[in-house]
């Protein structure tokens, strides 16, 4: 096994472990198994190859999760979230494969640090809230994800801006993703990223990622769901901060 994803077996077992780790924040919040593997993984196997490794995380976490979100979710926002995405993407990944992106990660992050840390206190951002928005930031979304598989940051963010109920929310993430991540295959297969070792790296593990998702699930219970948004916005928050540690700022 260690030679056909071309890690050591200590390798493998560590990206396993923040699979699992990363999926059972992914089960609770709805978001962020993408940006806990690029934020930790990214030392072991470099970002424009954990790009697509996320997308089989995503779509089986996703095909975890949709049957409950489908019918608790906005999703005419979701939908119109995704068509943006879809635009955002090639360009984020054309920056990915051609010019070198520390800075645009930089400034991304840093918005989405900086907006967390307005909207956990309790600062209105009522600009972020306007529908006529919803395509830019699914357009913003589609960048950070070819960037650096941080575009569900981006929509966590703009979700929690709105005042919708934690169930709500959390499934309008979960629809976004699953939907923008089955539109986004081609595109990947056009930049030549999802390539065979991406894809068996992928299958296997998005076994431990799933695991993670299970268990995560069980921990968003009515009892907790005051917390979310709270919650949700220190995690932005960690894995902005992350990021920074990552890219070396």
């Amino acid at each position: 096994m260690t030679s056909l994803l071309s890690l050591s077996e200590n390798q493998v077992w560590v990206v396993a472990l923040i699979c699992l780790l990363a999926g059972i924040v992914r089960g609770f919040s709805g978001f962020a198994l993408s940006a806990l593997v690029m934020a930790s993984a990214a030392l072991i196997i470099p970002p424009v190859e954990l790009i697509p490794v996320c997308w089989w995380l995503e779509i089986c976490a996703g095909l975890m999760m949709i049957r409950g979100g489908w019918k608790d979710a906005d999703r005419r926002l979701a939908v119109t979230l995704v068509v943006g995405s879809s635009l955002g993407l090639p360009l984020g990944l054309y920056l990915t494969t051609h010019v070198s992106v520390p800075v645009s990660q930089t400034i991304a992050l840093g918005c989405i640090a900086t907006l967390a840390a307005l909207l956990l206190g309790k600062i209105r951002l009522d600009f972020l809230a306007n529908p006529k928005g919803h395509l830019g930031v699914g357009i913003c979304a589609g960048i950070a994800t070819g960037l650096a598989s941080i575009g569900g940051m981006v929509v966590a963010l703009y979700v929690l801006v709105s005042q919708q109920p934690a169930r709500q929310m959390r499934a309008t993430l979960v629809v976004f993703l699953f939907l923008s991540g089955a539109l986004s295959l081609l595109i990947f297969i056009a930049y030549g990223v999802m390539d065979q070792r991406a894809a068996l790296r992928g299958v296997i593990l998005s076994i431990p990622a799933t695991l993670g998702v299970y268990l995560g699930t069980k921990f968003f219970i009515p009892r907790l769901e005051p917390f979310y948004r709270p919650l949700c916005l220190l995690l932005l928050i960690g894995l902005a901060v992350m990021g920074f540690i990552r890219i070396g700022i």
